[in-house]
């Protein structure tokens, strides 16, 4: 996104491109707080089967411990965005 702004420098300023580069940084910043609460839940199920009395419940509905979410190698780079300039430019 950021040589799309080099390139064209006006569509820095557009709302429109305002409004969709702030959508991205909260749909960015929601996936990163919905990870932390799964690794968190994960983290109290685990802790809940390994200790009395969700052991012995864990043992009966065979249940296991849960894996933390990870992201597979590779996904830790920005996901790129096209933008078609001529549709937003006056």
């Amino acid at each position: 996104m950021l040589a799309t702004l080099e390139a064209y420098p006006d569509l820095r300023s557009a709302d429109q491109f305002l409004a969709l580069q702030a959508e991205l940084e909260g749909t960015e910043n929601r996936v990163n707080v919905a990870r932390m609460r799964f690794n968190d839940v994960v983290e109290d199920f685990n802790g809940a089967i390994r200790r009395l009395p969700g052991s012995l419940v864990a043992g009966i509905g065979n249940l296991q411990r849960k894996a933390y979410f990870t992201a597979d190698a590779g996904d830790e780079q920005a996901v790129q965005v096209r933008i078609h300039y001529s549709e937003y430019a006056d």
